[in-house]
């Protein structure tokens, strides 16, 4: 095969890592990160063929959480032939795949989602089992990073893998948080509860230094030392196992006047659309390099207030600088206070936003054109 010479009708894997034939949308955000590009590039004038290809041995048919009618699934066999670019994502390919997709003349593209220089880091200093063995692929003719993880991890990405690279425009739907909360009172969204007294929710993952729930839960004391009978009670979810057994967070929370007053809770995991109707008034978030985020957009989205310090979205919720415990406390009062006047204003608002970041932003579809255009050596 010969290099494409236009963009039009381009034939375009992306890759899924498939663990169970009808694995969740939800254990992750890696296979909503696959559909959401794919919808975008099928939205190109360019007429791109974009198919899921999955890297496991995993049967795929029917059970899949997708329509396969709309987002083509095929096994990386069935489709080695037929590729023009391969965009690795969320399955990665061994060296044979990739010798023989460069053989053939395709393109290949590492597409990077997570913190894998903070990841590997830990792992290394904190005897955090990563790999059980590593390749590192030298065959990508490009790497292409999400802003979020770009500053982190792309050099260390870059000089690793001997590529150029290239920070792309972040790509997100709400066409799964749709499905999920169809059946869901007010499908999930946000109403106000009626009460003084509100519930408040942290989310953080918990897996490491980027989003835990330390500083949101120093923000809720700090606003509750000032106004105790505003905060019903705090939920903490993915921190069960860290209530159970780390000391260390255990004395922690315990000098906090919330934890102290039988006021917050440390439960396990959840998916968020059906915890935010259930069990949600105020969303109080933290990351440390990694400021965009699924989670933020689908809490706002649903019209829920967000109290985070994600820098490259200060315009979605309610933005507190870096660290800045004071200065989230104080929203977070706010908010208490005076939310719930405004609050259809402020869902409107918030997916005015958030559009932008979806396929049905023209400017998105054009830049991901010109990336590949860049790719395959041909002007737009």
């Amino acid at each position: 095969m010969t290099s494409p010479v236009e963009l039009n009708g381009l034939r375009i894997g992306i890759t899924i890592g498939l663990r169970t034939p009808d694995e969740s949308l939800w254990i992750n955000g890696i296979k909503q990160n696959a559909l959401f590009l794919a919808k975008l590039l099928m939205a190109s004038s360019h007429g791109y063929r974009v198919t899921l290809v999955n890297t496991t041995d995993v049967p795929l048919t029917d059970a899949l959480p997708w329509n396969r009618v709309v987002y083509a699934t095929r096994s990386f066999s069935e489709v080695k032939d037929a590729l023009d670019v391969l965009i690795e994502l969320g399955g990665q390919i061994d060296a044979e795949q990739t010798a023989y997709l460069k053989a053939r003349g395709a393109k290949i593209v590492s597409y990077c989602c997570g913190v894998e220089y903070i990841n590997a880091i830990e792992s290394i200093l904190f005897g955090r089992r990563l790999w059980d063995s590593l390749f590192i692929n030298r065959g990508y003719d490009e790497i292409w990073a999400i802003p979020q993880i770009a500053p982190s991890s792309l050099p260390f990405l870059q000089s690793l893998r001997r590529c150029p690279g290239r920070v792309v425009p972040f790509v997100w739907d709400p066409m799964c948080l749709t499905e999920r909360t169809q059946a869901l009172r007010n499908h999930g969204e946000y109403r106000p509860s009626g009460v003084r007294a509100k519930r408040l929710t942290v989310m953080e993952p918990n897996h490491d230094v980027v989003k835990s729930c330390i500083y949101p839960m120093l923000i809720i004391d700090e606003a509750f030392r000032s106004e105790p009978d505003a905060i019903g009670f705090t939920h903490v979810t993915n921190a069960e196992t860290l209530a159970n057994t780390s000391p260390e967070f255990v004395m922690l929370m315990n000098y906090l006047d919330v934890v102290r007053a039988g006021k917050a809770s440390f439960v396990g995991r959840f998916e968020t659309p059906v915890f935010l109707a259930e069990l949600t008034d105020v969303v109080i978030s933290h990351q440390w390099e990694n400021p965009l985020s699924y989670f933020y957009f689908e809490v706002c989205w649903q019209g829920y207030p967000l109290v985070h310090n994600a820098r490259l979205a200060p315009e979605l919720g309610y933005y507190y600088q870096d660290n800045d415990v004071q200065q989230g406390a104080d929203l977070l009062l706010y908010v208490l206070r005076e939310h719930d006047g405004n609050w259809q204003e402020y869902a409107r608002r918030q997916r005015e936003i958030l559009r932008r970041y979806t396929p049905g932003n023209p400017a998105l579809i054009a830049g991901y054109d010109t990336l590949l255009a860049r790719l395959i050596g041909v002007t737009t």
